[in-house]
C-alpha cells in the first residue's frame, strides 16, 4: 500500500474514532433506508458554438478530436441531457448503510460534418465523428457511524483540490473512496482516493483520471488521494486547508480563506483567497514541478449591484495543473481560460446586476473582463508533460465574459434556469491557448422529491 492510501486510512480511523461518537447525532436520527430516500431528475439541453480564430495556437484547438486535415475553424453542439439519482438514507442502528444510484443520458440534437470540437458535450468515435447518444449510469455503497460516512463506488465530489465538473450536458463522475465527518461543531474533515473516472462526454465508467493540461501521450500516476477539512467557527469566515497527491507526479497543497463583511444598508464587502503549492514527487512522471499558484478577489455589493476586482499569479516554470475538470478555485479561472501559465499574473473586472431592481425578480446580468501577461515557459522541464504545450516568453492574453440568467422564482415551472454567455478570448502566440468567440445557451429544469 502507498504513502497516499496510508494517509486516507489514518484520518478514516481518527474521523470514526471511539471518542468522536459522542458529539455526532446524524445516525441516531436516521428514519432508515427508504425513508430517508430522495430522487432528483435534472433535465438540461445546451446549445454551444465557438468560432476558432486566426493567432495564438487556435489551429491545435480547433476540432481536436478530428485528424488535422480534416479540421476547420468552427465548432457546434446542440443535445439534451438528462441526470438521475436516487440516494437512500441510512438503516437503522449504530452503522447505518445505504446506496446512492445513478443514471445519465444525453441525446444529440444537432452537430456533426466537421462541427465536433473540443465542447465534450457529446462523445466522438476514433475517428473524429460525434454520436448520437451517451448513456451510462454507476452506484456507490455507504455507511454512517455517528455523524461520519464513508463511500465508496462511482460518485461526484467536490473539494478544492478534486473535484467533479458539472459545465456540460453531464457530469463528470470518479471511482473511489470517500468520507465526511462533522464529528465537531462548525468543522467538516473530508478525505478521498480515487482511481477512476469519466468525463463529461464519455460513456465508459473507471476510466484512468483527467490531468488537464499534461501532454496525454506521457500517462502520469492513476490515483489521487486527499485530506483537508473547512471552518466556520468564527462568523463570516470560512477557512479550508487541503492536501493530496497525484501518484508518483506531485503532491498538492491547498489553503482558501472567505470573509464577507456586512456594511450594514444592504452593502457587504467579501474577500476571497485560494492558494495553491504543488511539487513533484516519486518518479516525477510529470516532470519538473514546483508552483506556487494564488488568486485574491475582492467583491462590494451594495442593493442590487457587485463589482469584483482579482489578481491572480502563478509562480513557477510549468503550468498550475490539477485532477479532475473541476479542481481549480481560482478567482480568474473564466470560461475559456484558466490564467495559470507559467510565471503568468492576471488582473480581473467584473460587473453584476441583479434586475429584481428594476423590477424583474430571478433576472440578473453579468460582465468580466481578465487580462493575464508575463507569461514565461521558457524554463519548462524540456522532458516533462508541459513542453509539448509550446510557452514562449512575453506571453499575453485577454478573456471576456457576458452573462444573463433567469431563474423562475415561482410556479410549477419554480427553479427553471435560463442562461446565455458570450465569451471572447484573445491571446499572442507565446501563450497555449487559441483565439475563441464562444457562445452558449443552456436551460435547466431540476425536479426532486422522496419516496
Amino acid at each position: 500500500m502507498n504513502r497516499s492510501s496510508l494517509g486516507f486510512l489514518a484520518l478514516t480511523a481518527c474521523c470514526v474514532s471511539p471518542q468522536a461518537f459522542a458529539a455526532g447525532e446524524e445516525q441516531s436520527k436516521s428514519n432508515g433506508f427508504i425513508d430517508d430516500a430522495t430522487w432528483s431528475l435534472l433535465n438540461r439541453t445546451v446549445y454551444e458554438n465557438r468560432d476558432y480564430r486566426h493567432g495564438g495556437r487556435s489551429n491545435g484547438a480547433r476540432n481536436a478530436f478530428k485528424p488535422r486535415d480534416a479540421r476547420n475553424g468552427y465548432a457546434e453542439e446542440w443535445g439534451y441531457g438528462m441526470q438521475g439519482e436516487v440516494k437512500s438514507g441510512f438503516t437503522q442502528g449504530t452503522v447505518g448503510f445505504g446506496l446512492d444510484g445513478h443514471l445519465y443520458l444525453a441525446q444529440k440534437l444537432d452537430g456533426g460534418g466537421g462541427r465536433a470540437g473540443k465542447m465534450r458535450h457529446m462523445p466522438v468515435d476514433n475517428e473524429g465523428y460525434d454520436q448520437n447518444e451517451v448513456a451510462r449510469g454507476g452506484a456507490a455503497v455507504k455507511a454512517r457511524l455517528s455523524s461520519t460516512w464513508v463511500r465508496y463506488g462511482e460518485q461526484r465530489v467536490k473539494t478544492p483540490i478534486f473535484s467533479s465538473s458539472d459545465s456540460r450536458l453531464l457530469p463528470e463522475t470518479h471511482t473511489g473512496w470517500f468520507l465526511d465527518s462533522r464529528e465537531i461543531d462548525d468543522l467538516v474533515l473530508t478525505g478521498g482516493h480515487f482511481t477512476g473516472s469519466a468525463d463529461r462526454n464519455s460513456r465508459s465508467n473507471n476510466n484512468p483520471l483527467i490531468i488537464n493540461y499534461a501532454n496525454p501521450s506521457k500517462p502520469l500516476g492513476n490515483a489521487f488521494s486527499f485530506v483537508g477539512g473547512t471552518y466556520t467557527g468564527v462568523p463570516a469566515l470560512s477557512l479550508s486547508l487541503y492536501g493530496g497527491e497525484l501518484e508518483d507526479s506531485w503532491r498538492t497543497g491547498y489553503l482558501g480563506v472567505n470573509y464577507v463583511h456586512a456594511l450594514g444598508d444592504k452593502r457587504a464587502l467579501s474577500a476571497d483567497f485560494n492558494l495553491y503549492r504543488s511539487n513533484d514527487i516519486g518518479q516525477a512522471l510529470a516532470g519538473r514541478v514546483s508552483n506556487t499558484t494564488g488568486s485574491f478577489l475582492l467583491s462590494y455589493s451594495e442593493g442590487f449591484h457587485k463589482i469584483a476586482l482579482g489578481y491572480q499569479k502563478v509562480d513557477g516554470d510549468s503550468p498550475f495543473d490539477y485532477v479532475t475538470r473541476g479542481a481549480i478555485w481560482l478567482g480568474n479561472a473564466v470560461q475559456l481560460s484558466d490564467f495559470n501559465a507559467p510565471n503568468e499574473q492576471s488582473w480581473q473586472l467584473a460587473y453584476t446586476y441583479d434586475m429584481a431592481g428594476i423590477g424583474i425578480p430571478g433576472l440578473s446580468a453579468g460582465a468580466a473582463y481578465v487580462r493575464g501577461s508575463g507569461i514565461d515557459g521558457s524554463d519548462v522541464d524540456p522532458n516533462g508533460s508541459y513542453a509539448w504545450l509550446g510557452y514562449g516568453k512575453g506571453g499575453k492574453h485577454w478573456e471576456r465574459d457576458l452573462n444573463l440568467r433567469y431563474v423562475v422564482q415561482s410556479g410549477t415551472f419554480k427553479g427553471l434556469n435560463v442562461l446565455l454567455r458570450q465569451s471572447v478570448h484573445r491571446g499572442n502566440a507565446a501563450q497555449a491557448e487559441g483565439d475563441t468567440d464562444q457562445l452558449r445557451l443552456a436551460v435547466e429544469y431540476p425536479l426532486t422529491g422522496r419516496f
